[in-house]
Order: C-alpha cells, then structure tokens, then sequence
C-alpha cells in the first residue's frame, strides 16, 4: 500500500465514520424518549438507578434505562450493521466480486491472495454464523477447484477478518471456525492487509478525530427529561 492509498483509507474511513456511525447513532438516540422503546425488568429497575446514582427518582430511572443503550447496545448494534459499507466505501480498492467474500487482498506476510469475510468484533458472531461463514469458503473451494485454480489452498487463503480486538477474546464461535480456516484479528489483520505495523492505530485515531467533533449532551439530557416526565406520570 503507498503512502496516498494509507492517506486515501484514512480519510474514508473518517467520512464513513461520520456519516454512517455517529449520524446513525445520533437518531438512534432520538428514538429513546418514550419508554415503549425499552424491554423495562420492574424488578431492577429502580435498583439499577439506586445501585448507579444512589436514588430511585425518575431523572435516574431514566438514566438508567437510557445510559446502557446509548453508550453500549444501540452503537455496537450501529457499528455492526454498517461493516458492509465500510467494505464498499473505505475498502473499495480490495473489494471482492466472489460471491459470500467482503474483501481480498495480497497478505504482507505470505504473498498469497486471501478471500476475506470481515466482522467487527471478537464476539459479534453466534452460533448460526459459523455455519454461513464456513459454507461461504466452502464455495470459494468449489468455485476455485472450477477454475483450476491450482496455487488455491482454502485453508491459508480462506479468512476471516475481526475488525478489532484480540486473538485472546475470541469467542467459542470464532474459535470453531479456527480449526478450519484461519481467523485474523485487530492490528494483525490490518497488517496484513496494509502492510502497514501501526496502521490499525492510525485507524482508531482517525474515528477518534470524528469523535471530537460530536456532542450530543443536549440530546442526551433532553431525551432524560423527556423519559423522567413519563416515568413520574407512571408512579
């Protein structure tokens, strides 16, 4: 990768984060002002706001209800189902024309050309998923063994690759797919495909640059209030 194609993905990588994951989660948040939005358990909620902000009083009910989907579910939930366009628009250069395959590229440290399906975190697969991710590869085998691609060996050049994380939190599922087909994750996988060592760094850094750029206190306070009149109408 030259220095312009490190810039050129960093600068997508910025205007995807902007656009597709803070304006999402932006009106995602927007959508929490009433609490039909939340799957309410009576019998803890008024300890989570006590045990949380050492009150029972609406405000912290609210808050509590609202904190842990705005700053935990609705933003991984965003993340999650926008990793496709981050393929097709930050990604495009290595973008795949076989079917069930994100990306491919030449890894750095074999030479050889991978068929990638990207995901975004070590535990954001489940049960069912290994089973698609591992039928995908299987006709990439077929596919190649078709075209008499004989340099092809799907169990090096057949990958998954973990957007963030670690080899260490990889869950079970990620770990069953491994005895097949190799499982590439965080700064290793960005490596591999850039060949730069630090730029997985670079790509924290460059959403962290959006993520200066955003203050949605006065939304989240409002959808406080908002959440607090109504659950003061309830008692």
């Amino acid at each position: 990768m030259t220095e312009q194609e490190r810039i050129e993905i960093l600068e997508r990588a910025k205007v995807f984060f902007r656009t597709r994951i803070a304006e999402n989660h932006r009106k995602n948040t927007e959508k929490l002002s009433t609490l039909d939005k939340f799957n309410i358990n009576p019998f803890t909620h008024k300890y989570l706001a006590q045990f949380a902000f050492g009150n029972s009083s609406p405000e912290s009910m609210a808050k509590a209800l609202l904190y842990p989907r705005i700053l935990g579910t609705s933003i991984a939930t965003t993340f999650g189902t926008q990793l496709q366009f981050f393929c097709n628009e930050v990604l495009s250069s290595y973008a795949s024309t076989t079917s069930g395959i994100d990306i491919e590229f030449i890894d750095v440290t074999d030479g050889r050309r991978k068929y990638c399906q990207i995901k975004a975190g070590p535990n954001t697969i489940n049960y069912d998923d290994v089973e698609t991710i591992c039928n995908h590869f299987n006709a990439v085998k077929n596919l190649a063994r078709t075209n008499r691609m004989m340099d092809f060996n799907p169990l090096f050049d057949c990958v998954v690759g973990v957007f963030y994380g670690s080899e260490d939190n990889l869950s079970v599922h990620y770990k069953r797919i491994q005895k097949t087909y190799p499982v590439i994750v965080g700064k290793e996988f960005w490596y591999r495909l850039t060949g730069d060592e630090d730029f997985y760094n670079e790509l924290i850094n460059a959403f962290a640059e959006v993520a200066e750029e955003m203050d949605s206190s006065s939304l989240v306070e409002r959808m406080i209030r908002e959440l607090s009149c109504e659950i003061g109408r309830d008692d």
